[in-house]
């Protein structure tokens, strides 16, 4: 069962909806976590043992860190100022040890899981040059361990640091961990996000159900229209692109970056819409990625709450440690106070676009996806204050008008390069593709001849097209806080239903399914 198949949307979620409906407030939360174990179990089978482990695991460190914040607040009454900084110091040292075993648990589980057979298959390549070889060991993943986890180190951290309190109530924590709409493809919530509003028992209120329906309405409109018709086209040029030309194949990473947003945010609406059914608010993921005007905006904009996590545990810690800060104070000396800092934080941005690659798969290719927009990133910091002097010397306003188009025009293209690695079947094999668009490069070799041979005829592009200029107009809008809903809200009954109903048979029409179309599963499902 997927977001996107019939079985959830058309029997599972209304399902889950009626008995929550009919059920008692008291009994209402724990329906939301029977469904998502549920869910889960349909989904992952008996993997679910790692989600009960991590799920007890961070519940128990949680109460354990609590103990020790208890302790403390007992230990430095009626100390003094210097006892009181001794206590306070060896109970962060006790602090600070069960947080890292704790992450340890966690990451390493995921680690072993995920990169066991990509770590043993790179030692192999070492060894076979002495005639040796190890076995390489490959696990079952449960799908959204990489998810789940995230939020797991989040809440223990947030604990660590005092900005919530250890939840005793397992159920609650349980739930927060496991809720269906978000366990598989996130988005990662913190716990102060969602838990008490998962716990409440909200009754379901006839606007939060006919604004998550058309959510959800939306998601399917992206995913079964624009994401799966583009499929045959996308495996077509990367299972084969020695076969194509240099031109073919940037439309082939162009249409995968249209693929993976459509697939993505489409699984996002569908989460965001079923849990808005409930009166719970997940955080959004997207914010209309391809306005950006520079690399760096872009991944503010797009699977935010994994960059924000990013942000808030790996680069805030380092750019505020005390090798950072030593750093930083010495590169202000030799460097001026812009340069200076940017030392420490290019080190904190280098540890951010590591674990991002890494976090997204366990081969080279996602490493280098994330080398690729840290030098990126990098660059574009390195070369702001030159780049600003020459626009201020020029009087010209970057941030509108036809600058601020090219701008535009340009970040996408970066990301539809870096997408390329990211869709490849290999380093080697991206690579060749990033060669062959500027050595073997021709406008001629673009037929409808050719795409139609790759999978796309010539209503696939109309119909493609046709989609990508709606979900434009909405982006549009949405970047002028236009919001799409409530304006439907506004309308007569009559116009807003037939606008969703309209949604709705351009899905049952123009939906890629059928003996034509393999079923494509949701793609960040295996990240």
């Amino acid at each position: 069962m997927t977001y996107f198949g019939p079985e959830y949307f058309a029997l599972f979620l209304p399902l889950v909806v009626a008995v929550y409906a009919i059920m008692p407030k008291k009994v209402r939360p724990y329906v939301l976590l029977l469904a998502s174990y549920a869910f889960f179990w349909i989904i992952s089978e008996k993997l679910i043992a790692y989600l009960l482990f991590s799920t007890v695991s961070i519940h128990h460190f949680g109460l354990w860190l609590d103990k020790l914040q208890q302790e403390r607040k007992l230990a430095i009454k009626g100390l003094e100022r210097e006892e009181k900084k001794k206590v306070k110091a060896a109970n962060d040292k006790q602090q600070n040890l069960v947080l890292a075993l704790a992450v340890i648990v966690h990451i390493g589980l995921l680690a072993v899981l995920k990169y066991t057979p990509f770590v043993l298959g790179n030692v192999n390549t070492v060894l076979a040059h002495f005639d040796m070889q190890v076995n390489v060991v490959k696990f079952m993943v449960p799908i959204g361990i990489s998810f789940y986890t995230l939020q797991a180190v989040s809440y223990m951290t947030d604990v660590r640091r005092g900005t919530i309190k250890a939840d005793r109530n397992l159920g609650r924590l349980a739930l927060y961990i496991s809720f269906f709409p978000q366990i598989m493809e996130g988005p990662i919530a913190r716990y102060s996000d969602t838990a008490e509003s998962l716990f409440s028992g909200k009754q379901i209120e006839y606007r939060n159900f006919v604004f998550g329906f058309e959510r959800i309405v939306y998601g399917l409109f992206k995913k079964i229209i624009v994401a799966d018709r583009l499929n045959e086209f996308v495996k077509s040029v990367f299972n084969h692109y020695e076969k194509y030309d240099g031109a073919i194949i940037l439309i082939g990473a162009i249409a995968y970056t249209i693929q993976l947003y459509m697939d993505f945010s489409g699984a996002m609406d569908i989460g965001l819409g079923s849990a808005r059914i409930f009166g719970v608010k997940l955080p959004e993921n997207f914010r209309q990625p391809f306005f950006s005007k520079s690399v760096s905006e872009f991944w503010t904009r797009w699977h935010i709450t994994l960059g924000t996590w990013f942000r808030d545990y790996i680069y805030y810690p380092v750019s505020f440690s005390t090798f950072s800060k030593k750093l930083t104070a010495a590169g202000r000396k030799r460097l001026g106070n812009y340069f200076g800092p940017l030392a420490a934080g290019t080190v904190a941005l280098f540890c951010v676009w590591i674990c991002n690659g890494i976090w997204h798969g366990s081969a080279w290719m996602y490493i280098f996806f994330g080398m690729y927009h840290f030098v990126m990133i990098f660059t574009g910091n390195l070369f702001n204050p030159v780049v600003t002097k020459i626009y201020d010397k020029l009087h010209i306003d970057r941030s509108k008008g036809p600058v601020a188009a090219l701008r535009i025009v340009k970040t996408s293209f970066l990301v539809v390069l870096g997408e390329l690695f990211f869709r490849a079947h290999g380093l080697k094999e991206g690579l060749d593709m990033f060669k062959r668009i500027f050595t073997d490069f021709s406008i001629k070799a673009v037929s409808l001849e050719t795409i139609e041979k790759a999978g796309l005829d010539y209503l696939d592009i109309i119909v493609v097209f046709a989609v990508v200029a709606i979900v434009f107009v909405f982006g549009v809008l949405k970047e002028k806080n236009v919001d799409i809903c409530e304006k439907l809200a506004e309308k007569n009954i009559a116009i807003r239903w037939l606008v969703v109903i309209a949604a709705m048979v351009a899905i049952i029409i123009f939906g890629a399914y059928g003996a034509e179309y393999t079923p494509v599963a949701p793609m960040y499902a295996d990240f």
